[in-house]
């Protein structure tokens, strides 16, 4: 069974399990704020569908994970919905303290029903999180849910460091490369160690591997949020599926532009006059790479996949599943820019 036979089995598990999960608030009395959820998890309104819910990677991966250390990953679709409830709570609020207005083509929660509904939106999915967590009691001991919940718990805080940390960057312009891995550390490789790391405890693996799964996931993530800033300046918009402009435009202090600020030369002098306009974006953007920006971070990215492959091969993942993470693994690092 290769990786997309894998998504064809998993994905639609992992959806009836997230549709139980939020159906918590499919009552009569709260049918419109059920209705808020669904539609930000792409199953209803208008553009609902596979578009909307978007790739489902993190649930996945625990799944993946659970089954590749030799355990059967249907036991593990409690904490496969949790992370991806985890996932989307954060999003939810990240457009709200963002002022994004749109989220996979699509109006957000807070443009459609305002940005008090939209926190109310995402504290229910954080506390459905941790009410599927618990639901693992059913297949797992006691002791090994308690140690799954605490690696979610403490990934929830990692997540609000990291947001933390990309909020506080924002109004400043003497950051450094060391202020960038904190910040991607807590936003983005908090949550895909949390998976792998889960998973792997799911699956009945030891606590060495255990730590090994997680340090996968840990430089999965840093390696992925290299190659994101890569795209959000270099990308082709048609495979992104955002403007390449958005990330100089927005001010985002990006691994690329972190590297140029260090060099003082016409590009910090540039960025540190104020925001960049879209006209600018052709000029500014051939500038930073013409002062080693994008070299560098794809010499930072290929590290950290190489550091993230050798944990996944020292972790040994078993069988049909194991060669789907690395499938899966390779697809994320090797999207075509």
């Amino acid at each position: 069974m290769n990786l997309k036979q894998h998504i064809e089995i998993m994905l639609p598990a992992i959806e009836k399990e997230l549709q139980d999960q939020v159906a918590r608030l499919d009552a009569s009395h709260t049918r419109q704020f059920h209705e808020m959820l669904t539609y930000h998890m792409g199953w209803t309104g208008e553009g609902a569908g596979r578009e909307a819910t978007g790739k489902r990677i993190r649930p996945l991966i625990v799944l993946l994970a659970t089954a590749s250390a030799g355990a059967d990953w249907q036991h593990s679709l409690p904490a496969a919905a949790a992370v991806e409830l985890v996932h989307n709570f954060s999003l939810v609020h990240d457009d709200v303290q963002d002022n994004s207005e749109k989220r996979r083509g699509r109006e957000t929660v807070w443009k459609k029903w305002g940005v008090p509904m939209a926190i109310n939106v995402g504290d229910a999915m954080f506390v459905m999180s941790n009410q599927a967590v618990m639901d693992l009691v059913k297949t797992h001991p006691a002791s090994t849910v308690v140690r799954a919940a605490t690696i979610l718990h403490d990934t929830c805080l990692d997540l609000t460091r990291g947001q933390f940390l990309d909020m506080f960057y924002e109004e400043r312009n003497d950051l450094s490369l060391e202020d960038y891995w904190p910040m991607v550390g807590g936003k983005t490789s908090a949550l895909l160690s949390a998976c792998t790391q889960i998973g792997a405890l799911l699956g009945n693996a030891g606590e060495a591997e255990q730590e090994t799964y997680r340090q996968f996931g840990y430089h999965l993530g840093l390696a992925f949020q290299v190659q994101d800033d890569i795209l959000g300046i270099w990308g082709d918009e048609a495979v992104t599926g955002k403007s390449a402009a958005s990330d100089l435009v927005e001010g985002k202090n990006s691994l690329p532009v972190l590297y140029a600020l260090g060099k003082q030369d016409k590009f910090a002098k540039r960025w540190k006059q104020g925001p960049i306009t879209a006209s600018e974006v052709k000029a500014v953007a051939a500038q930073l790479e013409e002062e080693g920006g994008r070299s560098y971070a794809e010499e930072m990215s290929e590290k950290e996949t190489q550091i993230a492959l050798k944990y996944l091969n020292e972790a040994n993942p078993r069988g049909a599943a194991g060669e789907s993470m690395l499938e899966l693994a390779n697809m994320l690092l090797k999207r075509n820019q």
